[in-house]
């Protein structure tokens, strides 16, 4: 993840922005339920033959890595859908190859979100959708990334999408234009958009644009895209801040919960997320779980 990486962090303040007032009209709305939040913690693919022996287990041919992905982490950020619409026959082939508690998050197609009239002339959503269904109750919340020039002059193309999109798939919106974040009116504006159709806004965590950090949580679930700096001493202390706010969300009402940390080329991402697991387990009871590693004679193993 390129978006908002810098070659210098040593003047980055990371902390997390206080929670804006919006979102408590949200939490007014939401039942504190009595069984844990569930919190679905993954990477950005797969495909990483670096990670066998380690992630995976020794010897690991590729046709078995997402076999192996699924019995380490419970979700993934499914960038693959942002390039072409899964066949019938791929997507059976996911849910086959995945264990029963996991979450598939596709990427709405750059054939739908870079358009200019985002695909309302054609059947790309159609098809995007009846593909994905396929998933069935391995569907987590499919997430939309609108491309850098979407500002706050085109919210209504936005929610002429909204009115499109169906309302049985759950869907997350990550904006990045300047001009959103702006001004605390336009931010609410946004904020009121997406609420009115329950759709997330996605908080991304990066070094060189803290804007993007909002903070607002607009429905019942959250989805935060956390982008590291190779390991960094900052990179350990940002997830203990998001553990503290994550477990205050809940406590709030939030029922689900998507959490996405980037490491460069992503493979420190699964030392970050087994870090984000065992902070997690320790600070309140929630219903998730993380990597354990493999030593070389190719045995589980936990760091923590």
């Amino acid at each position: 993840m390129k978006f908002g990486k810098l070659p210098d962090i040593s003047n980055v303040v990371f902390s997390l922005p206080s929670d804006p007032e919006e979102n408590t009209s949200t939490f007014s709305n939401l039942m504190v339920k009595n069984t844990p939040p569930k919190i679905y913690n993954g990477c950005t693919g797969w495909s990483m033959k670096e990670w066998v022996g380690k992630v995976y287990p020794n010897k690991t041919p590729a046709k078995n890595y997402l076999k192996e992905y699924a019995k380490q982490f419970n979700t993934i950020e499914l960038n693959t859908t942002h390039y072409r619409i899964p066949t019938t026959s791929i997507i059976e082939k996911w849910k086959n190859e995945s264990t029963p508690d996991f979450k598939f998050c596709p990427k709405i197609p750059q054939t739908i979100s870079h358009r200019g009239d985002l695909a309302a002339g054609n059947d790309q959503l159609d098809r995007f959708c009846d593909s994905i269904l396929g998933l069935e109750e391995k569907l987590g919340c499919c997430f939309m990334q609108m491309p850098p020039y979407f500002g706050i002059d085109r919210l209504g193309l936005l929610e002429h999408f909204l009115k499109r999109f169906p309302t049985n798939i759950r869907l997350a919106v990550e904006l990045r234009h300047q001009s959103i974040f702006s001004s605390k009116k336009n931010q609410k504006e946004v904020f009121d958009l997406l609420k009115k159709y329950n759709i997330a806004w996605v908080n991304t965590d990066v070094a060189g644009r803290r804007d993007v950090l909002h903070m607002h949580v607009s429905t019942d679930i959250a989805m935060i895209r956390f982008v590291g700096n190779g390991l960094h001493p900052t990179d350990y202390e940002r997830i203990n801040n998001w553990v503290e706010r994550l477990k205050y969300w809940t406590e709030q009402g939030l029922s689900e919960i998507y959490f996405f940390p980037h490491e460069p080329d992503n493979l420190l991402a699964p030392d970050l997320s087994l870090y984000l697991t065992h902070q997690l387990q320790k600070a309140f009871e929630i219903d998730t779980r993380g990597p354990k590693f493999y030593e070389d004679e190719g045995q589980q193993m936990s760091l923590f």
